[in-house]
């Protein structure tokens, strides 16, 4: 962004959320808002054609109806926008403040909390542009001793001291990250962004969307020595192998079918989802890392597959204490799923198979069609996974909540978030592995991240965007 577009990016967001509203429609509104936003601006001719080309495009406008269609397609418009003001912020340096609230949630006799008061703590900037949404933007949690580290899906980095203090600025850390991934893949997609945070033995790994070679992709990881002052990433873990967006065998495509998630195994590896990028037939392929769960080698990035048969995989929790490993996955029309892999530590020839997309609870987009029927031959999505040979996932959801990050509470309970569903389920696991009394707590938001520490909750809630906390205690 060159100087003439340095523009007050807090009047600019505000104005791009006026955008998203019934505002939006109104002619002499935006009018006005264009008036106020010039004279605040100057007559500056690279400002005003700035202005007019990215905040008010009036052919967009003149044409506008009241159908979402339209309204979608013209805040569409706007995303390129939302992560170019994103990596500004990015590089300006600043502080990211925020804004306390409480909520009190409404409470389904759920006997592990105290209570059900949310606290949110609003990120005032910096995180403009989502993943799934265009906007607003959302991110990924993790802890460093008392420390909130938190990152943005556009690799904006920074820390929280004490989290949370009375008042919580986050102040960035200066990273590397756009070496990896930048506005060139930015602007292609918000759907290419950041996937995950993990902190680690005084390390930093994140997974992102890598472009392996031009519009061909897949899911890498990068490693650093945790500095708050300047963060110097490398890649730890990348793929050959890339999904084209174009030419595929399936001739489909889709980001977001990522995975991402990274959780710790043992002191010298960590555990990485990987997903199809609707690529289905690469979760059976024994040679490929797409659809599976791989643990990597933190010395050297060599990997091992762990389980295949993974659509999606948004979730991670190893429970060290009983030895076993959970994940969650994105089903397709239906079908979300929490699986379990027991005896994680034991040595295991064999490789979990969670049977997708030969077996799964949900259907193709669309369902049993005639335009499908091809693509059912071929991933017939049978409704039993043992009788195929398959594990049978711990839960299947069906409609799909868009589960996302799996925690344990306390012995024997674990909570699972979600994306579309907007909730938090607590469930209980038996010691023969059956999971009861599982129960869902609305919150109201999509929740991106889960970190359980010192019996709070910690939520990374992306419709605010906000840091929620639940107590435990």
């Amino acid at each position: 962004m060159n100087n003439s577009k340095k523009v007050n990016i807090s009047l600019l967001i505000g104005i791009i959320i006026g955008l998203s509203s019934y505002f939006f429609s109104n002619k002499d509104f935006v009018n006005k808002t264009y008036l106020k936003l010039y004279v605040f601006l100057g007559p500056s001719p690279d400002q005003k054609a700035f202005i007019k080309k990215y905040i008010f495009p009036y052919r967009l406008i003149d044409n506008l109806s009241e159908s979402n269609s339209k309204l979608y397609k013209t805040i569409k418009s706007l995303s390129p926008l939302l992560a170019e003001l994103e990596v500004y912020k990015k590089n300006s340096g600043t502080d990211i403040e925020t804004v306390k609230s409480t909520i009190k949630l409404l409470e389904p006799n759920l006997t592990i909390l105290n209570n059900v008061n949310l606290e949110k703590y609003k990120l005032t900037s910096g995180f403009y542009s989502g993943i799934y949404q265009d906007f607003p933007g959302t991110g990924y949690i993790d802890f460093n001793a008392d420390d909130l580290i938190i990152v943005s899906s556009k690799g904006l980095l920074a820390f929280s001291e004490d989290f949370p203090s009375n008042e919580v600025n986050f102040k960035q850390i200066k990273n590397n990250i756009d070496e990896f991934i930048n506005l060139k893949q930015f602007k292609i997609s918000q759907k290419f962004s950041i996937k995950d945070l993990l902190i680690f033995k005084d390390n930093i790994y994140i997974s992102y969307s890598e472009e392996i070679s031009s519009n061909c992709w897949n899911t890498s990881v990068l490693s650093g020595k945790l500095n708050y002052e300047n963060l110097n990433f490398k890649k730890l873990f990348s793929s050959k192998e890339c999904i084209h967006e174009e030419k595929n065998v399936d001739g489909e495509f889709q980001a977001v079918q990522a995975g991402g998630r990274l959780v710790p195994f043992d002191d010298s590896n960590i555990i990485f989802s990987t997903g199809d990028y609707r690529s289905r037939y690469l979760a059976q392929d024994i040679n490929s890392v797409n659809g599976k769960l791989i643990k990597i080698n933190l010395k050297n990035g060599e990997y091992k597959i762990i389980s295949m048969g993974h659509r999606n995989p948004q979730g991670l929790y190893l429970d060290k204490e009983n030895n076993f490993l959970l994940s969650t996955e994105h089903g397709p029309k239906g079908g979300d799923e929490i699986n379990i892999l027991t005896g994680i530590n034991k040595k295991r020839s064999e490789v979990y198979n969670f049977g997708w997309p030969i077996a799964s609870a949900g259907e193709h987009y669309g369902g049993r069609i005639e335009k499908n029927k091809k693509k059912y031959e071929k991933y017939p999505l049978h409704k039993s996974h043992s009788k195929y040979g398959f594990l049978e996932p711990l839960k299947s959801f069906v409609p799909s909540i868009g589960i996302s990050e799996i925690v344990k509470i306390n012995k024997g309970n674990y909570a699972v978030s979600s994306l579309k569903d907007k909730s938090l389920y607590f469930f209980t696991l038996t010691d023969e592995g059956l999971m009861k009394n599982l129960k869902r707590l609305e919150v109201g938001e999509r929740i991106r991240d889960l970190k359980l520490k010192n019996n709070y909750l910690y939520m990374l809630l992306e419709d605010t965007p906000s840091i929620g906390v639940l107590n435990f205690n």
